[in-house]
C-alpha cells in the first residue's frame, strides 16, 4: 500500500470532519455550527489535508482529499483492510455516506503513511 507514503510531509487535519469543511470552504467560514472550528477561510490559498470514509459502494474506502473554498482534489484512494470494513461498517450501522475517520481507521492511515 506504499501510496500513502507520498503524502507523508503533509500535515493532515485528523480533526476535519465532511461538514466541517463544508462549513469551513464551503460557507466561507460558518466556523460556530456547533461550536467547534475557531478556523475561517480568509481566501483561496487557505487548505486542508484530510480523510473521509466512503461508504457508498461495496466495500468501504479511504479517501485522501485537498480541500480549498474552489473544492477538492482526491489524492489517494485506498481500500480499507476487509477486517477494519467490517468493523467500520458496524460502527456506522451499515449505512450508506461519507464520514469522517475513526480511531482504528486513523491508526491504520498513520501506519500507512508513517512506517
Amino acid at each position: 500500500m506504499g501510496q500513502l507514503r507520498a503524502f507523508k510531509d503533509l500535515i493532515i487535519d485528523w480533526e476535519m470532519t465532511p461538514e466541517d469543511a463544508v462549513a469551513i470552504y464551503l460557507e466561507w467560514g460558518n466556523n460556530g455550527y456547533r461550536g467547534g472550528y475557531q478556523y475561517a477561510v480568509k481566501g483561496k490559498e487557505d487548505h486542508s489535508h484530510y480523510f473521509v470514509v466512503n461508504t457508498w459502494d461495496d466495500k468501504p474506502i479511504v479517501t485522501l482529499l485537498y480541500r480549498n473554498s474552489d473544492g477538492a482534489d482526491e489524492l489517494a484512494v485506498l481500500p480499507l483492510p476487509e477486517k477494519l470494513a467490517d468493523k467500520f461498517m458496524k460502527g456506522v450501522y451499515n449505512h450508506k455516506g461519507i464520514y469522517p475517520v475513526n480511531a482504528d481507521v486513523k491508526q491504520w492511515l498513520e501506519s500507512e503513511l508513517y512506517n
